[in-house]
């Protein structure tokens, strides 16, 4: 192949939240700037995440009469986090801290439109400077037709229906509460079907994120380069210059003046670095994360001398897979609202079902090591199929023949049976029906505190009484589905400073190198705060490195 050379201010690796910001920042800085995306799609994980941002202190959450100050969140912080290490520095979590509100205030300012997620909880919420209303805000729902052929390249999940964060826990007991109705009728009838009558779509989550971002994009003429994998980084004296990278069949040097920003996800696409850093099992299969997370860029800066951290970790959570098309379903409600629980081989639980999925996924490979659990499985009864969808099966008994059919249900009459078909303990599993049920009466998880929590009952059944979580698992038939340590993406990657600096093993700064999000060791340590704890930091050390490399 022949070899271009290109020269620019600033180039960019990774067209998710950390990407587009990183560039929208260099560009409103005057600087020209190139952005590199190695799929044919735009977005990354970003776009098909639930879109929050979870940056506290923040004037859009004031604006709604919420109140929060930098030392309520730092408080929080250090009670979550604890010690991590470099990735999680003072340093770091003041950057963020203190320059999030100015992110938020910023993209306001350039057109990007938010709305707080009232109601949606920190994960955390009883400890120390914890809120339980929450502080994630999130992109107002958005007309997709504004970006032209553009919205085509825009990876999606969720785009026939316009969802805010707080309204996927209410469409879920659609069934059984009247919000949960309304909320229905007026995401399907008004906002997603009534808007297409005089040419719109609208679209929330993270398609709303990132469409607000790339129209930004588009009106400032940032050149975005789809299906252009990079394959080298080049470095003279010590230094960053550039990159190579592969672009309609041709190599192309790209040289930055300022530096290089990595935006471009974690590792969880490629089954080697996931073999050699994570825990066993693991496996690229249950992850929720794109294919363009392949890691190379981690790998070309570590074997050019930068430092890594937290490279065993992810973000993870309980996922099931659906057997005829291979693809893992991240489990949310599935696993929180009441009349289901989740034991290991031996029969037994082991996690507060409704915790943080970060949590519930470590709590998962905890587990395994005493016992097999990997898979797990949930358990749940005739009600809890009867009123919840579960993935995209709907509720009721057409749903479950539909998921028995396709093989994610197992099926039975007893919980005896459903033990023998599963291969788990029999008396273990009798015993742990028997004393959840006794939980589920009394409204108190003894064993795991299911329910106590603000958060736990973000996804909840208010009708269940006295415990939204918990119900009791003793109408038939029964069902059980496998329980595997998916994640979102990995959260180990490049050591960087308060600036988005990359750092070299021996702590100093790789100069014209630096990262944010998940190609970058997360400043959230091994937990995760708040709905939008990827997104939150991606969105602020993106603006903070093209800042820096600005001045």
């Amino acid at each position: 192949m022949s070899s271009e050379k290109i020269e620019v201010d600033v180039l960019v690796v990774g067209s998710g939240a950390a990407g587009m910001v990183a560039a929208l920042a260099a560009k409103e800085k005057g600087l020209e700037t190139i952005l590199v995306e190695s799929t044919e799609m735009l977005g990354g994980n970003s776009a098909i995440s639930g879109g929050g941002v979870w940056i506290p202190n923040n004037h859009v959450i004031k604006r709604a009469g919420q109140t929060d100050s930098y030392e309520e969140a730092r408080t929080y912080m250090d009670a979550c986090i604890g010690d991590v290490g470099p990735a999680s520095s003072p340093e770091r979590r003041d950057a963020f801290l203190k320059r999030g509100p100015e992110v938020v205030q910023w993209l306001e300012d350039l057109g990007f439109k938010w709305v707080y997620g009232r109601g949606y909880s920190d994960y955390y919420p009883e400890r120390p400077g914890g809120k339980p209303m929450g502080r994630g805000i999130e992109g107002k729902k958005y007309n997709i037709k504004r970006l032209g052929h553009w919205a085509d390249k825009l990876r999606y999940s969720v785009r026939a229906m316009p969802l805010y964060t707080s309204e996927v826990n209410k469409m879920a007991v659609s069934l059984r509460t009247w919000k949960g109705f309304f909320t229905a009728a007026r995401v399907i009838g008004l906002e997603a079907l009534f808007p297409r009558l005089v040419g719109m779509q609208l679209v929330g989550l993270g398609n709303s994120l990132m469409g607000q971002l790339l129209e930004l994009l588009l009106a400032r003429e940032v050149p975005m380069w789809l299906s252009s994998p990079m394959k080298e980084l080049l470095i003279e004296n010590g230094r960053v210059v550039g990159i190579v990278v592969e672009n309609g069949g041709k190599r192309q040097h790209v040289y930055a003046r300022r530096g290089v920003i990595l935006t471009s996800g974690g590792f969880e696409k490629n089954a080697k670095m996931r073999e050699q850093y994570q825990e066993h099992p693991v496996t690229d299969a249950w992850t929720s994360g794109t294919e363009g997370n392949t890691g190379r860029p981690i790998e070309l800066a570590r074997d050019a001398g930068a430092a890594l951290s937290l490279m065993e970790d992810a973000w993870w959570g309980p996922t099931m897979m659906y057997p005829e098309s291979g693809e893992p379903q991240f489990m949310l409600q599935e696993r929180s609202l009441p009349f289901c629980f989740i034991v290991a081989k031996d029969g037994k639980r082991f996690m507060n079902e409704s915790e943080s999925y970060v949590d519930a996924g470590h709590h998962q490979y905890d587990k395994h090591r005493e016992v097999e659990a990997i898979p797990a499985w949930q358990i749940m009864d005739s009600r809890h199929r009867k009123y919840y969808p579960f993935g995209m099966l709907m509720p009721g008994r057409g749903g479950s023949k539909k998921g028995v059919k396709m093989g994610l249900f197992i099926e039975a009459q007893s919980i005896e049976e459903l033990a023998q078909k599963i291969g788990v303990d029999v008396d273990g599993l009798v015993e742990t029906t028997k004393r959840f049920n006794e939980f589920a009466k009394t409204g108190k998880d003894l064993d795991f505190h299911r329910g106590d929590s603000a958060y736990d009952r973000v996804y909840s059944d208010p009708r269940v009484k006295p415990n939204p979580n918990l119900g009791p698992v003793d109408k038939p038939p029964f069902y059980a589905v496998k329980v595997y340590p998916g994640d979102l993406g990995t959260k180990g990657g490049l050591l960087t400073d308060e600036f988005a600096r990359v750092l070299r093993e021996d702590g100093s700064v790789f100069e014209g190198l630096y990262a944010a999000g998940n190609c970058s060791a997360s400043v959230m340590g091994h937990t995760y705060p708040g709905p939008g704890s990827t997104l939150g930091p991606a969105v602020v050390f993106g603006a903070i490195a093209a800042n820096h490399l600005a001045e």
